[in-house]
């Protein structure tokens, strides 16, 4: 029992930690202020394709967050990355990853893509 006990602040202890490191590099956005950057940036849907078919943000490309670490290559580091997914769950996944590996200008989607009321294109 006391075991388990340990187990869990620990494991507490490891999320409080993660959530407020992440919140030095990751800027969380309204749908308001994601607009107003979004077209200088680049503009990615972490979501599968499948997902990314049925409906997106105008404009953005999409790279998987399962795919990102095999198609870094097409991001920029100079350039801001604007991210979302359906719920910001996998963005933030992405967000860790691109900045493990030098990017600084991160922005999430609050919310993520359920929450977008903009313009959305779909695959016909």
């Amino acid at each position: 029992m006391t075991f388990l006990l340990i187990a869990l602040v620990v494991l507490l202890a490891i999320a409080i930690f993660r959530y407020y490191r992440q919140r030095t590099y990751l800027h969380v956005l309204t749908e308001d202020q994601f607009i107003e950057g979004y077209r200088k940036a680049q503009l990615i849907d972490v979501r599968e394709p499948q997902e990314f078919d049925k409906g997106h943000i105008l404009g953005a490309r999409n790279i998987p967050v399962t795919q990102m670490k095999q198609r870094l290559v097409e991001l920029r580091k100079d350039k801001p990355v604007y991210l979302y997914c359906q719920n910001s769950t996998r963005s933030a996944r992405a967000a860790q990853l691109l900045h493990k590996k030098g990017f600084t200008d991160i922005y999430q989607l609050k919310g993520g893509f359920k929450k977008w009321t903009g313009k959305i294109k779909t695959k016909k």
